[in-house]
């Protein structure tokens, strides 16, 4: 435990899932977990988001006879931390709340607003040894999103999505994505995406990616193409990043990632194929799992309090 530090409070806020606890130095503790109430509408989301904030200050104070130093709040959609404003969300319908405005006026302490991958990035950068070389992290779930660390600290970007490469073109896809293109990566390589070709592919659906992962590794000739076709499109998208930015490592994230080296190794395997320069990125999977947006948040709380944060869990 951190000695004297007084209690931070973190929120991550995604499209189905609101989750939340208290850190005293020692971990987080008091966990909140509550389904986000998106089929009521963006003000019923803002509302539950500012319930589980005093929920938790409150706790705080209860358990700890302190107030917290700070909120951090990590969110889905398009954010804008510099005023910590959610810009917009789909899975919310909100846009342009101040939403950290919010918090800090419900509950009477600091709040600070985080995109969520970028939350996750900076936890996960944070756990390996530091260097002046980006960080990119890569969220690969229902779609892909990503985000770019450097010394530390998410890079900003001037329309807040550096790293986002599930809208990358890749090649040999004709399937139209969500943002109105077609060919994206996301709709080749994601989670939802590899379950859906499967499924087309073979008139069989699956439960999600890591049932073709598995069927692959059984030897199903369907589930091979469609898991290869996948990890081809994400080394794709990579190589063009790592010629652009050169990053020491990319670390994969999200559901997807828990295929582990089957989705490492051949990822890897056509990078230093692909990119026909020297220093191939390493590419690892995630460490803190699903608590990785909200370890993130801590850290962002920390960082506006200026108080020490400890090591991400």
């Amino acid at each position: 435990m951190t000695a004297g530090r007084p209690p931070l409070v973190a929120l991550d806020v995604g499209g189905t899932t609101i989750k939340g606890a208290v850190d005293t130095g020692d971990g987080p503790r008091g966990h909140l977990r509550r389904p986000t109430p998106r089929d009521r509408g963006p003000e019923a989301v803002v509302a539950a988001v500012l319930d589980a904030a005093a929920e938790l200050v409150d706790l705080a104070g209860r358990a700890h006879g302190r107030r917290p130093a700070a909120v951090g709040v990590a969110c889905l959609g398009l954010v804008d931390p510099g005023t910590g404003t959610a810009v917009l969300s789909a899975a919310t319908g909100w846009s342009d709340v101040p939403l950290a405005a919010l918090v800090r006026e419900r509950t009477g302490v600091p709040a600070v607003l985080v995109h969520d991958i970028a939350a996750a990035a900076t936890a996960e950068a944070a756990l390996r040894e530091p260097g002046p070389a980006p960080v990119l992290f890569v969220a690969i779930g229902t779609g892909i999103g990503g985000s770019t660390v450097l010394d530390g600290r998410p890079v900003a970007g001037a329309h807040h999505r550096p790293g986002e490469i599930g809208h990358v073109p890749v090649g040999g896809s004709d399937v139209r994505c969500g943002c109105g293109r077609s060919g994206c990566l996301e709709r080749v390589a994601s989670g939802s995406a590899l379950a859906q070709a499967y499924a087309r592919r073979t008139g069989t659906a699956v439960h999600g990616a890591l049932e073709v992962a598995d069927r692959a590794a059984a030897g199903d000739p369907d589930a091979v193409a469609v898991w290869d076709r996948g990890c081809a499109a994400l080394a794709e998208a990579l190589i063009l990043y790592s010629v652009l930015v050169d990053p020491a490592l990319v670390v994969l994230g999200g559901g997807v990632s828990l295929a582990g080296d089957r989705l490492v190794v051949p990822v890897r395997r056509a990078l230093e194929q692909g990119l026909g320069l020297p220093g191939v990125p390493a590419v690892e999977t995630a460490r803190l799992g699903d608590g990785a947006a909200l370890a993130g948040a801590f850290l962002a709380a920390a960082d506006l309090a200026g108080v020490p944060a400890g090591a991400p869990r």
